[in-house]
C-alpha cells in the first residue's frame, strides 16, 4: 500500500446521508466488450421511438428534423457517463446520489416512476402491429407476452444475466432487420437525407408548433434512445456487472434458482490520493468510454439511420400514410412502413416489419419491467423505514415486478382497450421528460460537488447537462402552459 493510501481518510462526507467509506480498492478494470451494460441500454433505446415515435415525425416533417433527435442522443451519452462516474466511483446508484441531495428528490423519481413505468405501452403497439398482420388480438398477445417475462425472469439465477443476454440477440435481429430493409428500399438521396437531417440544427416547420404536434415531438426528444428514468437505471446495471466501486454490492438473484447476495450499508470510494487507484480508474472510465461511445452511441445513431430511411421510403412508396397520419391517424406510419417491406420481399416483408415491431414492443417492456423493479427495490430498500429489516433486496425486486405485471395487466384490459396502444405510449413519452431533466440537474450537483475534484467532470460536460435540464423541462412546461397538455 502506498503512503497516501495509509495516511487516506476512512470516510469520505457527500450530501446528506452518511459518509462514503474511503480507501476501499478499486477491482482491475476489464477489457472493453461488446457484451456489457451499454447493450442493454441499446436494446432499451432503440424501441418504439425509433421504430414508431420518429419515424412518423420523419413522414410527416421529412428527415431534416432529425437534428433533434441528434441533441436527444448527445445529451443521453453525456448523462449516461455521468451515471457511470458516480456510480463506479462510489459504489452506489444514481438514486442514492439523488437522497445524498435531497431525499424528496430520490421520491420524486419514486413516485415518477409508479406514474411512468407501469403502463405496457410499448408491449401494445407492438402487440397491435402484429394484430394488424396476422389477425390476432393485440390485447391477448400483450397479456401472454407479459407473462413469459415473468417467467424467464423467474428461472433466471440471476436477473440481469438473462436481460443482458436476451436483449442483445434481440437487439441485434431488429438492427440487422433494419439495414436490410433499408440497403434494399432507400435512394441514395433519401440515405443522405438521413444523414444530413442530423445536421440541420436549428430547422422548423410551423406545424411542429401546434398542439397536435408539439408535445408529440418533444416526448419524441424523449424518447430518443432510453427515455426517462431508463438512463438512472444503468447504475443498476454496472452493480450487477460490478463495475468499478460496484464490486461491493450485491446482484439481484430469483428467488428459485439463485444465493441471495448481500447489500452493503451505503457507498465507499477508492483513494483518488493512490496513483495505482488512479491508474484502475482511468481504466474503467476508458471502459465505460467504449461503452457510451461505441456501443450506446454509435449503435443507437446507425440503427436509427436505417428506419428513416425506411420511414423516407413510406413517404415516397406510400403518399397515403402521410395524409393519414397529418389526419391525425398515427398508427399510419406502421402502414406505410409496412410498404417499403413489401416493396422488398412482398407480403413476407410485410409480416417481416410488423413482426419486427412486435419483437421491439415485447424486448422493451421486458426490459422496463426488469428495469422499474430494479430502481424501485433500490429506493426501497434503502430509504424506506424498516425496509432492510424485513426484505432483502431481491425479495424487493420480486415483489415490483410480478405486481407491475400484474398491473400491466389490467391497465391493457381496461383503459388500453379503450384509448388504444398509441395514447398509452404518447403518456409514456411525456412524462418522461420530468425525470430527465431533474436527473441531468441531481448529476450536475453530485459529480461537481460531492466527488474529490480528481474525478470530477470538465466545463464541456457540465455545459452538456445544464442544456439537457433546459431541453427537457423547457419543452414539458412549455407544453403544459401554451397548449394546457403534455400528449399530443
Amino acid at each position: 500500500m502506498s503512503q497516501a493510501a495509509e495516511t487516506a481518510p476512512k470516510t469520505w462526507p457527500a450530501g446528506r446521508l452518511e459518509p462514503l467509506d474511503y480507501g476501499k480498492p478499486l477491482p482491475e478494470p476489464p477489457q472493453v466488450s461488446f457484451f456489457g451494460p451499454g447493450m442493454v441500454l441499446v436494446a432499451l433505446g432503440v424501441g418504439l421511438g425509433e421504430l414508431f415515435m420518429w419515424p412518423r415525425l420523419v413522414i410527416l416533417f421529412g428527415a431534416n428534423i432529425r437534428w433533434l433527435f441528434f441533441l436527444g442522443m448527445l445529451v443521453q451519452v453525456f448523462a449516461m457517463m455521468e451515471i457511470a462516474r458516480w456510480s463506479m466511483a462510489t459504489g452506489e446508484s444514481t438514486f442514492q446520489a439523488a437522497a445524498r441531495v435531497w431525499k424528496p428528490f430520490m421520491w420524486f423519481f419514486w413516485v415518477l416512476a409508479l406514474g411512468t413505468y407501469v403502463w405496457p405501452g410499448h408491449i401494445a403497439l407492438g402487440a397491435g402491429a402484429v394484430e394488424n398482420m396476422f389477425g390476432i388480438p393485440w390485447l391477448w398477445t400483450s397479456i401472454g407476452g407479459i407473462i413469459l417475462m415473468g417467467v424467464i425472469l423467474t428461472f433466471a439465477p440471476v436477473a440481469y444475466e438473462a436481460i443482458e443476454k436476451i436483449l442483445s440477440v434481440l437487439i441485434a435481429i431488429v438492427v440487422a432487420s433494419g439495414f436490410i430493409a433499408a440497403a434494399f428500399v432507400g435512394t441514395a438521396g433519401e440515405w443522405w437525407s438521413a444523414v444530413k437531417g442530423l445536421f440541420m440544427f436549428g430547422w422548423t416547420d410551423p406545424r411542429m408548433f401546434t398542439p397536435e404536434w408539439f408535445p408529440v415531438l418533444v416526448g419524441s426528444i424523449a424518447f430518443a434512445g432510453p427515455s426517462g428514468m431508463q438512463q438512472m437505471w444503468y447504475s443498476l446495471f454496472l452493480r450487477d456487472k460490478q463495475a468499478g466501486m460496484m464490486k461491493y454490492s450485491g446482484r439481484i438473484t430469483s428467488w428459485l434458482t439463485g444465493e441471495e447476495e448481500e447489500m452493503p450499508e451505503h457507498g465507499c470510494m477508492f483513494d483518488v490520493n493512490d496513483p495505482e487507484e488512479m491508474r484502475k480508474w482511468q481504466g474503467w472510465r476508458k471502459w465505460n468510454y467504449f461503452d457510451a461511445w461505441a456501443l450506446f452511441w454509435l449503435i443507437t445513431v446507425i440503427s436509427t439511420l436505417f428506419f428513416t430511411v425506411i420511414a423516407l421510403a413510406a413517404a415516397r412508396l406510400d403518399p397515403a400514410s402521410l395524409e393519414l397520419l397529418a389526419s391525425g391517424d398515427q398508427l399510419a406510419t406502421i402502414e406505410g412502413m409496412s410498404v417499403t417491406y413489401s416493396a422488398l420481399l412482398g407480403d413476407l416483408g410485410k409480416a417481416a416489419l410488423y413482426a419486427t415491431i412486435g419483437l421491439v414492443g415485447w424486448k422493451m417492456t421486458f426490459g422496463v419491467f426488469d428495469s422499474f423493479s430494479r430502481g424501485q427495490a433500490d429506493m426501497t430498500y434503502y430509504f424506506w423505514p424498516g425496509a432492510k429489516e424485513k426484505f432483502t433486496m431481491s425479495k424487493l425486486y420480486w415483489y415490483y415486478l410480478y405486481g407491475v405485471m400484474v398491473f400491466g395487466i389490467i391497465v391493457l384490459l381496461t383503459m388500453g382497450a379503450t384509448d388504444g396502444p398509441t395514447f398509452i405510449l404518447n403518456i409514456m413519452a411525456a412524462l418522461s421528460t420530468l425525470s430527465m431533466g431533474l436527473y441531468c440537474l441531481l448529476l450536475f450537483i453530485c459529480n461537481t460537488k460531492f466527488l474529490p475534484e480528481q474525478i470530477r467532470p470538465g466545463w464541456i460536460t457540465r455545459i452538456v447537462l445544464a442544456f439537457g435540464i433546459l431541453l427537457y423541462w423547457g419543452g414539458f412546461f412549455y407544453c403544459w402552459f401554451a397548449y394546457g397538455t403534455i400528449v399530443g
